[in-house]
């Protein structure tokens, strides 16, 4: 059989940019020169091993204690300090409703009237039935005056001068009792013009123009609630309190008085509540039920912002703890399994810390359990970091200094 002559490719000592020369070979077929040269092409690219890729780098804060004020943070809702509800005080038919629904009102400002005319009626018979008293007892009085001299000159018994004594009391008692009588009269003439008890804003009228009030029934005809200033109740569970006290005796919370501390407010957009608060109340009994402690907190409403039934967030400042932790809010990771952080350990590797999170201030989270001072937190360049992964500390630029300048990227020619 005839021998043929075969270009093989030659390749050079590395795949990257690799050499490659033709030259002729004899050979039985061509089947025997393609696999030698793909055996050659293989041998060579197989043959480097691959670098690792570089630790990432990351920067870090330094843990250091430092005086954290001692938040905690509670769902509350809004309660008007004043709530009166105006109920009819006598029977009637409404004629009018003399005020705005939802406006603010005054103290003593009519609000609806009710037909006088029975009340009225009723004034007027007092006022005579006291008139008849009055002039009853004015004749009891004239009569023991004429006997007065008569008894003495024993022309009429002591029997009869009695009588006339106990007649002229008995008059003044009807008098007092007629009078007693007038002023109810008025009383009631007077409740057929409903007021306001409070000054504050006056709600939805519950009665219309010719609806029928009962004082027997005290039908509910508006309220008024006073909404400068509010109150917001919460509930704190007892242990979280104690713990507080506990803190507050040893000296690790400083606080001069649990029950006169600052309450700032979050509404429920999430905005900021200003101005701040006050603690005004704490229960000294704790819910069997619940196991909480109920307080309650006072604040300013002049721009009526805050409505009764309102849900904000109420955040009382407990005290300032003189060793406490924070760090970078983007520093904290939140799971479904809670918070953690990524530490830098031993020989620069990172360690996942689980942690128990306070309040957040600011753009930064109070660290309650899970770190200790000298602990370095990872803040940034998280995102290509794994725990047990290597990692490069990116040292802190110095004042003033300007950053480094990036490599020029080569032109393509």
């Amino acid at each position: 059989m005839r021998n043929h002559v075969w270009p093989v490719f030659e390749i050079g000592p590395s795949c990257k940019g690799a050499l490659v020369r033709m030259r002729a070979v004899t050979g039985e077929t061509p089947r025997l020169a393609a696999a030698l040269a793909g055996l050659a092409f293989l041998s060579a690219c197989g043959g480097q091993p691959q670098q690792a890729p570089p630790p990432p780098p990351v920067d870090v804060v330094t843990v250091a204690p430092t005086a954290v004020v001692d938040v905690i943070e509670l769902p509350g809702r809004v309660q008007a300090v004043r709530t009166a509800e105006v109920r009819a005080r006598v029977d009637g038919i409404v004629e009018r409703r003399l005020y705005e629904e939802g406006t603010d009102v005054r103290a003593d400002q009519p609000l609806f009237r009710i037909d006088p005319r029975q009340n009225q009626a009723a004034y007027n018979s007092a006022a005579a039935a006291l008139s008849r008293a009055e002039a009853g007892a004015a004749n009891t009085r004239a009569v023991v005056g004429r006997y007065a001299p008569l008894v003495k000159q024993q022309a009429i018994s002591n029997q009869e001068y009695d009588a006339a004594v106990a007649q002229a009391r008995q008059a003044e008692a009807d008098v007092n009792s007629a009078r007693a009588a007038l002023d109810r009269a008025k009383l009631d003439l007077n409740y057929t013009l409903v007021t306001s008890p409070i000054s504050g804003r006056a709600g939805r009228a519950q009665v219309t123009e010719g609806a029928l009030v009962s004082a027997t029934s005290a039908t509910l005809m508006t309220t008024v609630e006073q909404l400068d200033p509010v109150y917001v109740n919460f509930s704190q569970s007892s242990n979280e309190l104690l713990q507080i006290r506990r803190k507050m005796s040893t000296g690790a919370i400083k606080a001069d008085n649990l029950d006169r501390v600052r309450v700032t407010l979050i509404l429920e957009d999430g905005s900021p509540y200003s101005p701040a608060g006050h603690l005004d109340f704490l229960d000294m009994a704790v819910d069997e039920s619940t196991g909480t402690v109920s307080l309650r907190a006072e604040f300013p409403n002049r721009q009526r912002i805050l409505l009764p039934g309102q849900f904000v967030r109420a955040r009382v400042e407990a005290g300032v703890n003189p060793s406490g932790i924070m760090v970078p809010q983007r520093a904290v990771q939140v799971t479904q399994q809670g918070a953690n952080v990524m530490i830098v350990g031993a020989n620069n590797v990172a360690v996942a810390r689980p942690v128990k999170l306070g309040s957040l201030q600011g753009d930064s989270w109070v660290i309650n359990e899970g770190l200790k001072p000298g602990d370095r937190v990872i803040v940034s360049g998280l995102q290509k970091v794994r725990p047990g992964q290597p990692v490069t500390v990116t040292p802190p630029a110095k004042p003033g200094a300007k950053p480094a300048a990036k490599p020029a990227t080569p032109v393509a020619g």
